[in-house]
């Protein structure tokens, strides 16, 4: 009879295993990046036009990339085409599905003005480690800081009049909104414009094909640029209400 009894007892517990779901992929983001939490928001959305779940977990940029190329995660949900040459075992999806500027961010009181990106080797630039953009437009030039999130760099940029910070626009703006600061403005024009694309490791090269024909037929339909639109509102919304951190691991589970 306790022998019946084991064997039922078992039998309930891995039943109830069975019925654990788990997402079928996992991916990496960059932790606090306003372009990031957006994607975090659609690209859940793209994946489940084929039956699909995944889980988003943010961390900081270089170790999102160790993580992606190792396999430890089966990607990164968005980087710039730069991204897929540094790291030619990454498997671009072709088509982009966001875009970001890169911005320079100055204090108001400054007399900081660019005319273009060949003036930045003038000036003490910030900006965040391990984002591809910035580190481009850096790359080779002298007085370069580096801090782990794009509010941290803000705080260090109201303190000096002589520095110009890097990031994207709507990343750049999303932070002084946080921090409930004025004395800082952007500084147009853009000094780039880049597209964004989703980058998955070769173990899943068969995802590759599917994904990109999702993002066309969204993009053909307008549905992308919807769910992007709603997704930036709900990011900026969020610096309204107390919810949970942008560092919490990200998980949306699509109905199949």
């Amino acid at each position: 009879m306790k022998y019946r009894f084991m064997l039922a007892l078992a039998a309930i517990v891995f039943s109830g295993v069975s019925f654990a779901k788990t997402e079928d992929y996992q991916f990496a983001s960059i932790e606090f990046l306003f372009e990031q939490q957006v994607g975090a928001k659609v690209l859940p959305e793209i994946y489940a036009k084929l039956g699909l779940t995944i889980s988003i977990t943010p961390m900081p940029g270089k170790r999102a990339q160790r993580e992606a190329v190792s396999g430890h995660k089966d990607g990164e949900i968005m980087r710039i085409w730069t991204y897929g040459i540094e790291n030619p075992t990454m498997i671009r999806v072709p088509t982009a599905y966001y875009q970001l500027e890169t911005m320079a961010f100055v204090h108001k009181n400054s007399q900081i003005n660019l005319a273009s990106h060949s003036e930045l080797l003038n000036h003490n630039l910030l900006k965040v480690r391990g984002v591809k953009h910035t580190d481009n437009i850096t790359h080779g030039l002298k007085y370069v800081f580096n801090y782990d999130d794009t509010l941290s760099m803000m705080t260090a940029l109201g303190e000096s009049n002589n520095s110009v910070a890097l990031t994207n626009t709507a990343d750049g703006l999303y932070a002084l909104k946080k921090l409930n600061i004025d004395y800082i403005k952007p500084l147009p024009p853009a000094l780039a414009t880049l597209e964004l694309y989703h980058y998955i490791n070769p173990k899943n090269a068969a995802l590759v094909p599917k994904i990109d024909a999702v993002i066309k037929s969204m993009k053909a339909s307008g549905e992308l640029d919807m769910l992007l639109r709603e997704a930036e509102g709900e990011v900026l919304a969020s610096l309204d209400a107390p919810k949970k951190s942008a560092n919490d691991k990200l998980t949306t589970v699509a109905q199949k």
